[in-house]
């Protein structure tokens, strides 16, 4: 009797895939890629290279932005870390 059910199960599994295949929603026509955004260049401003205009951080590239703006933040804190904590004092040896 288990395999019976089974059986049943398996069948209509199979006839729902079916079904869905014959869907017009299924056909490849219909799921056809657009990178409309990807290969417009239409929106904003260029961005361009931190090394190609460094003076104007306005026209970088956003990554770049970021890899300026957390090493300068590093920076700070380790500049405020050795100012508080007395900077490149040497130990005294006797």
């Amino acid at each position: 009797m288990a395999t019976a059910a089974g059986a049943r199960v398996g069948s209509r599994l199979l006839q729902a895939a079916r079904s869905s295949a014959l869907l017009p929603a299924a056909k490849p026509s219909n799921f056809t890629a657009s990178r409309t955004f990807a290969a417009d260049h239409g929106h904003g401003p260029a961005r361009v290279n931190i090394w190609e205009d460094p003076t104007s951080p306005s026209k970088w590239k956003e990554e770049h932005f970021v890899f300026v703006s957390l090493a300068g933040w590093g920076l700070l804190f380790y500049g405020g870390y050795k100012a508080a904590t007395g900077g490149s004092k040497k130990a005294e040896s006797k």
